[in-house]
Formats: structure tokens, C-alpha cells, sequence
């Protein structure tokens, strides 16, 4: 599951992602095949944090499971 972080705080990309242009027709983030097609791998190195990305509009997005 894709969610938007605000802080430390996780929302659903659906309050968000739903006016940006680059969202798919159903207004979630373009997730395609294992990444996000509308941003970009944040790198963090030695830490055990969710996969995270940073997206065109400059939110970060997390996937969690």
C-alpha cells in the first residue's frame, strides 16, 4: 500500500494525489511494476525504514505493507 508522509504522519494518497496531473485516471500515484513511474528513490543508507519516494510535486511517498 502507497501512502503520502506529512511529517511523520501517513495519509492516503487519495487526498492528495487526485488533483496532481501526473496521477493515473483513478487519482493515485503511477505505480507500476515495483516503483513509482511520478517520482524518484529517496536513498537512505544503513536504515530500516518503508521503501520511500520523492515525488514530482514534492511530497514523500512510502510503501508499506
Amino acid at each position: 500500500m502507497l501512502v503520502i508522509l506529512i511529517g511523520d504522519r501517513p495519509i492516503s494518497p487519495e487526498h492528495v494525489c487526485q488533483t496532481c496531473l501526473l496521477a493515473d485516471q483513478s487519482g493515485q500515484p503511477r505505480w507500476q511494476q515495483g516503483q513509482l513511474r511520478c517520482g524518484q528513490t529517496i536513498r537512505r543508507r544503513g536504515e530500516q525504514l518503508p521503501e520511500q519516494y520523492q515525488c514530482q510535486m514534492g511530497f514523500r511517498v512510502a510503501k508499506i505493507e
